[in-house]
């Protein structure tokens, strides 16, 4: 039976509010990741170790699956004649539409980007000179239809080859969270992203993974945990609060998703623990099911967006497995390695989880999606226990801060 939605929608955020201190929110990552601290919660219990611990907290034969996204370098800024600087934030790509594609386009593309000191900039194109690749290139923004509270704007360029991806990586700069309340510096570029990233189109990082190292991952190889990757890329909604009362009249956002046919594969017959590394690996995995449900009702969807409430609204009639391999045998039909698509799913109290088992986190602000998300795995408002213990131990919190590992 579907769950009831209007109980869910119902929630109010205010019951998601707790004191968040400022100089509690860590600033910058430890100068070894390994070393922060690891809340663990196992069903009610809360025990307090090192995130190097995880190759050993995690059962053999685990599969660990993590966010290979790349945070890209999204925010630019433009200066005016007139003295007034414009900040365009690039959310995700418009034409062409397809993150691989538009990274590799010469001379322009269009975004879906937030304008700051928007009203300074009414008409007309924004310039500024630029070395890329040995030529002196000239970039250009030009301003077309609003979408919503952002706008669509396109990106000019000369220079022979020079691509956008070339063009971000000279101008743009890593776009850290504003809750940092500080500017980018250059030490960003490598802390803000995880040490197994390699796939360009996120706008904030999938920050559970930045504690692992290199050698943490030699750990989890060693005691035979299988180490999978999938992408979602993080949209700037990862940022917004929830502003309404109830949880109902908030706007969940779309964030573009790709999982490969071979993992789905691998999790029909999988019989081991699902740990996720991260919000975004859990709303990805969760939404997989959703999916299933979609190709069994019609095998020919073209439509697989998974919508913020169909969770709350659709019968749930299928196993975990039968809706995997469905997806699966929709992605042989039609000969395809993977499945690309984009969720809007809301994981909130009332939530059956069915794929993962337990996951990595960081400690996330108060009345946000992602809190919500956490006390949905942990039951009611277990959750408080979990952060009054942080911040009764100086745990450091949000997107450079301490982890928890939660199973049950």
């Amino acid at each position: 039976m579907a769950m009831n939605v209007d109980d869910i929608r119902d929630i109010r955020i205010s019951d998601y509010n707790y004191d968040l201190p400022d100089e509690r929110i860590a600033k910058h990552p430890l100068a070894q990741r390994e070393q922060c601290k690891l809340l663990c919660w196992n069903d009610g219990d809360i025990v307090d170790r090192h995130f190097y611990e995880v190759p050993e907290l995690l059962p053999q034969q685990a599969m660990l699956i993590y966010n290979n996204t790349r945070v890209i370098n999204a925010r630019l800024r433009f200066r005016k004649e007139t003295g007034s600087l414009i900040e365009i934030f690039c959310l995700e790509p418009l034409a062409p539409h397809d993150y691989e594609q538009v990274f590799q386009t010469t001379h322009s593309c269009t975004w879906q980007c937030l304008v700051g000191n928007s009203k300074r900039w009414k008409q007309g194109e924004l310039r500024q000179s630029i070395h890329v690749n040995g030529q002196d290139v000239t970039l250009t923004a030009r301003r077309g239809e609003q979408l919503g509270n952002a706008w669509a704007i396109t990106f000019g360029w000369d220079g022979n080859g020079v691509t956008f991806a070339d063009v971000l990586e000279v101008v743009g700069e890593i776009p850290i969270p504003p809750y940092l309340n500080r500017g980018t510096e250059t030490s960003d570029s490598t802390d803000y992203q995880t040490v197994y990233s390699h796939i360009d189109g996120s706008v904030a990082a999938p920050t559970a993974g930045l504690h692992f190292t290199d050698d943490v991952l030699a750990a989890c190889d060693a005691r035979g945990i299988r180490r999978r990757e999938l992408t979602l890329h993080v949209g700037a909604g990862t940022f917004q609060p929830v502003k309404s009362e109830q949880i109902g009249d908030h706007d969940m956002h779309y964030e573009f998703v790709q999982v490969s046919r071979d993992l789905i594969a691998e999790l029909v017959s999988n019989t081991a623990p699902v740990i996720a590394v991260g919000t975004t690996s859990v709303r990805t995995l969760e939404s997989l099911y959703y999916v299933g449900q979609i190709l069994v009702e019609n095998p020919d969807a073209t439509d697989l967006t998974v919508r913020q409430w169909m969770p709350y609204t659709t019968p749930c009639t299928i196993t975990v497995k039968e809706a995997l391999q469905a997806i699966v045998d929709y992605l042989d039909k039609n000969e395809l390695d993977e499945l690309v698509d984009s969720t809007q799913l809301m994981i909130a109290p009332g939530f059956q989880y069915r794929v993962i088992d337990g996951m990595i986190t960081n400690f996330h602000q108060p009345q946000s999606t992602l809190l919500l998300l956490v006390s949905a795995f942990t039951g009611a408002h277990r959750w408080r226990k979990i952060y009054d213990h942080a911040l009764a131990r100086d745990y450091r919190f949000l997107s450079y801060g301490d982890a928890c590992l939660l199973t049950r």
